[in-house]
């Protein structure tokens, strides 16, 4: 997919008539280049750390094997897709400062998996949120409702909208004419920077792209509006305090995230194509690619007591110390050790 020459190879390339691109780098400077790279890395490894741990937890503690954290086990499988797609190409043209060239199907292979698992991700969102509405708003037909079927159909579902919404903008910008000096002014193909590269009138495709954009994030957002208005709405209805704290409290990590995640992707892909700012956009590009997929196992596991807990059970299994009940929360403790003396 990509290889490593030095500058003045890269005409030489151009010659044969093989489309490449090259990265713009974040920085030239040799002593800042391994400051990023380890920050990059770092937030990479992070990313994978925390949704590997996110999704051992949930396929093994049967506690949690319910519709809600099913979708949370798909959502961190996604994470974990997402990031590798980007991180790896990313890191290598940190270390590069811009001489890696990647071809223009290597490009479209990013381009393909980036739209399937982040619209994929978005949809999932939705789901989510429909999920929590008839938890809180029809808790008594939940289990009719939600059941296994439904759940594997909707997870399906996402997926084949994403597959529905990749191909057709991928063949369309893989399909541009390029010519002359090919830098993507960002540090993935991302569409918008690499339509900006063809040497034609992209009207048509940054319509496309528009119009496939508010598929895959107006719509889903605006679904998640609706759902979370009727929330509201039902648990302003309480009577309970208590009900009221667990309510908003399952659907708080949810929120945050949706929020996240929908407001970076609207200053990317719903804003006009006149109003682009190169620097503005690989800025946003780095919090939803990088920081987003470590902070979502972060706020589900700090704002849900249940994955706590079970993250902690788990490394009682798991690791090999003499106590494990110093993972167990201080409630435990007491219980774990009488049955040791039993």
């Amino acid at each position: 997919m990509t290889s490593f020459l030095i500058p003045g190879l890269m005409e030489e390339e151009n010659q044969t008539g093989v489309v490449q691109f090259h990265f713009h780098p974040f920085s030239t400077d040799p002593a800042v280049v391994p400051l990023l790279f380890v920050a990059f890395l770092l937030l990479y490894l992070g990313s994978l750390v925390g949704n590997m741990t996110i999704g051992l937890t949930v396929w093994r503690d049967h506690s949690l094997h319910t519709p809600m954290y099913f979708f949370l086990f798909v959502l961190a499988v996604l994470e974990i897709g997402y990031s590798t797609n980007i991180a790896p190409l990313t890191l290598a043209g940190i270390l590069s400062m811009g001489r890696m060239l990647i071809s223009l199907p290597g490009c479209g292979a990013q381009m393909f998996l980036f739209i399937l698992l982040g619209g994929s991700d978005c949809v999932l969102l939705a789901v989510m949120a429909y999920d929590r509405y008839v938890a809180i708003c029809h808790p008594l037909h939940y289990n009719l409702i939600m059941s296994w079927e439904l759940c594997g159909q909707m997870t399906l579902g996402s997926l084949g909208l994403g597959f529905l919404l990749s191909l057709p903008l991928t063949i369309l910008i893989c399909h541009l004419p390029f010519c002359g000096h090919n830098e993507i002014h960002h540090f993935f193909c991302d569409m918008p920077a690499v339509m900006r590269l063809a040497c034609t009138d992209t009207r048509l495709h940054e319509a496309t792209l528009y119009a496939l954009s508010v598929v895959a994030v107006a719509v889903p957002f605006l679904l998640i509006c609706l759902s979370y208005g009727c929330i509201v709405a039902t648990i302003l209805r309480m009577n309970s305090a208590e009900g009221k704290r667990r309510a908003f409290s399952t659907c708080s990590s949810h929120l945050i995230v949706v929020l996240l995640q929908y407001g970076c992707c609207s200053l990317i892909y719903l804003r006009p194509s006149s109003s682009y700012s190169p620097e503005e956009g690989r800025a946003v590009s780095v919090v939803y690619t990088f920081f987003s997929p470590v902070l979502n196992p972060l706020i589900y596991s700090i704002k849900n007591q249940e994955v706590t807990d079970a993250i902690r059970r788990l490394m009682a299994r798991m690791c090999w110390v003499r106590k494990p009940e110093i993972f167990l929360p201080r409630k435990n403790i007491p219980q774990t050790r009488n049955k040791g003396m039993m």
